[in-house]
């Protein structure tokens, strides 16, 4: 039977792919506050500022491709039980051939009626006033935002409880309630942190800090899993 390898994966793991990361070094997102763009508030107040704002995201996301971290992860899957679980909204995952993600955050290639978060549309043009579902409710982008409850919360706690090895990449692990899901690892589960700057983890047994990037990092780590004679 194959090891499990739970992976979590944040903004650094596609920046490499030319996607930005979460914020700028001034704490706007693109230019805007993150309460602007990203909060149910600033859906209500300016709509028509959110819906560009996604739409400028998801024609960045068409024009990119997995970079070698996703594709290295994608191979894993030959020889471990390999799932995902990811805080971004990309589908580069995907794409580079995993097979089982799982988005906390939503996904951009999907919107959702403003009525019911359960009617999910895939979508890969500009979304607009105007654009509503079959019973007429303007439809939104399938992104959990911040105030925002994170519906796929419990089956990540599940997958993670699972893991004989978990991978934290390119994620500060500032962002909750994703970040508190190292605390649902076994105990003799196997924590690897790649990250260039991990933050510190404290408080947990059988973990290793890998500071290099994602592509780096995680051929690092394939390196590790795949020598049988490495002792954990």
């Amino acid at each position: 039977m194959k090891k499990k390898l739970v992976v979590l994966t944040g903004a650094g793991m596609s920046a490499e792919s030319g996607i930005k990361t979460f914020r700028d070094h001034d704490g706007l997102w693109e230019g805007h506050e993150v309460t602007e763009v990203a909060t149910p508030e600033g859906w209500h107040k300016n709509p028509e500022l959110v819906l560009e704002f996604y739409n400028q995201r998801r024609r960045q996301l068409l024009e990119v491709e997995p970079n070698l971290g996703h594709l290295t992860l994608a191979s894993l899957e030959n020889e471990f039980d390999v799932y995902i679980i990811t805080q971004n909204v990309d589908d580069l995952h995907e794409r580079a051939g995993s097979n089982k993600v799982l988005h906390l955050h939503g996904e951009l290639l999907k919107v959702r009626s403003t009525k019911d978060e359960n009617t999910l549309i895939e979508w890969r043009t500009d979304l607009v006033l105007g654009d509503v579902d079959s019973h007429g409710h303007q439809l939104r982008p399938h992104v959990v935002w911040f105030g925002e409850a994170v519906p796929a919360l419990e089956e990540a706690i599940a997958i993670t409880q699972k893991a004989d090895y978990f991978a934290v990449i390119g994620t500060s692990l500032q962002v909750y309630p994703a970040a508190g899901l190292i605390d649902f690892i076994k105990e003799d589960c196997y924590l690897f942190y790649i990250d260039p700057k991990p933050a510190s983890i404290a408080n947990l047994k059988n973990r290793e800090l890998i500071p290099l990037t994602a592509s780096e990092g995680i051929s690092f780590l394939k390196t590790k899993l795949m020598q049988s004679n490495h002792q954990f």
